[in-house]
């Protein structure tokens, strides 16, 4: 076989109007700049009456765009989504047996941390590789369940919540983080659910979002946590909600720049029409991202499912004849090879896939990201291809 020098492989023209396709922090808002930020009360309490007000309206503004029902309480939390969950897990795991799906690396650290920190017996955890869903069929659903709406490592979503019985017994504890604000999700199917800032909308990083259905709350306020709290999870006081939580009281200090970040974005999301707008967006950006795979002669998606593809954590997988006659550890380097090259073209930024999954590629495709920077993005993928195939033959 001939080989083609890498210096003979010609760019493409266009450039992405941005590069950033990071799954997480994500790209900011189409048009952003820091004069959004311009309002941000710096240098106030967050307790003062205008703090308050600024962090209650991230609630308000939030539930209306999501659509959650009036009945759920809606609260902001440290540390992010990852805090958010951590919370209701010490608060709520351990009334009743508990099963983990786990098919992705965040999953998987919920279920690990079930067992190793909260040293509860091992739950039923339904397992799945990356690129596909357990058998949802397989749940007991009288037990607690773990969940995350979209593998945002894997590139893997949960359909619809049809699988889930509305007369269930159990507490469905699902991880949205990179789901809300993406795709419809079934309130009435779920009890607990958790996002941070840092997803479909661009906001900063450090702030987490916690809603808890009536079944949620009455879970905390009738059979306390079977372990001492530290005080940044606890979410009640005297056996009652701490209902200032969900009103912009938060538990520790928040930063007033990311609230006003945030704020940004949930009046970017209203302006365009709300979540119908947002989830067409996302669903437009895998279109673009779909009909390349279909024409490529090397890249498939992670989840063979089509149903199952998620819009907003879109994973790549490199099924080239010449990359998967490679070794392991080679192919995990000319994987990063092709995200270098990228990244050095100044084309495509933070797109190598997920420490824990396959070699590959991940690019975010929430709301934020405009269709027509991903467009620009396809012929650079091949282009970055070709070179590292040049390089391996």
């Amino acid at each position: 076989m001939l080989s083609i020098s890498p210096d003979a492989i010609v760019k493409p023209g266009a450039r992405p109007g941005n590069p950033c396709f990071s799954s997480g922090p994500c790209a900011k808002r189409p048009g952003w700049s820091l004069d959004a930020l311009s309002g941000a009360l710096l240098g106030r309490s967050h307790r003062a009456p205008d703090g308050r007000a600024r962090l209650n309206e991230v609630i308000t503004r939030s539930r209306a765009i999501l659509g959650m029902p009036d009945d759920w309480k809606l609260g902001i939390v440290p540390a992010s989504d990852t805090g958010a969950v951590e919370m209701v897990l010490w608060s709520l795991v351990g009334q009743r047996p508990v099963d983990v799906l786990a098919f992705e690396s965040f999953s998987a650290t919920w279920a690990n941390d079930i067992v190793a920190q909260l040293q509860i017996p091992t739950p039923g955890c339904a397992r799945a590789d990356y690129g596909r869903l357990p058998d949802l069929g397989q749940v007991d659903w009288s037990h607690d369940v773990v969940l995350a709406w979209n593998g945002t490592t894997s590139g893997v979503r949960i359909p619809d919540g049809s699988a889930i019985p509305a007369d269930r017994d159990g507490l469905v504890i699902c991880d949205a983080t990179s789901a809300a604000f993406a795709m419809d999700l079934p309130w009435d199917k779920l009890d607990v659910v958790t996002w941070s800032w840092q997803k479909v909308l661009g906001g900063e990083a450090a702030h987490g979002m916690l809603a808890l259905s009536p079944r949620a709350v009455r879970r905390l306020e009738q059979a306390p946590a079977p372990r001492a709290l530290p005080k940044i999870f606890r979410l009640t006081s005297k056996g009652k909600l701490i209902e200032g939580i969900f009103r912009g009281d938060t538990i520790n200090t928040p930063s007033m720049l990311c609230v006003e970040d945030a704020l940004d974005g949930l009046r970017w999301a209203e302006a365009i029409g709300g979540l119908p707008a947002l989830v067409a967006r996302s669903q437009a950006n895998l279109a673009v991202v779909s009909d390349w795979v279909a024409r490529s002669d090397w890249a498939a998606f992670l989840a063979g499912t089509a149903a199952e593809r998620s819009s907003t954590a879109i994973c790549l997988t490199i099924v080239a004849p010449w990359f998967r006659a490679l070794d392991a550890e080679t192919q995990a380097r000319a994987a990063r090879r092709i995200v270098a090259l990228l990244e050095g073209e100044g084309v495509a930024l933070d797109i190598g896939s997920y420490r824990d999954a396959p070699p590959g590629l991940r690019l975010w495709g929430g709301a934020t990201v405009e269709s027509g920077d991903l467009r620009a993005l396809m012929p650079w993928l091949d282009w970055a291809e070709a070179q590292v195939r040049a390089e391996y033959a």
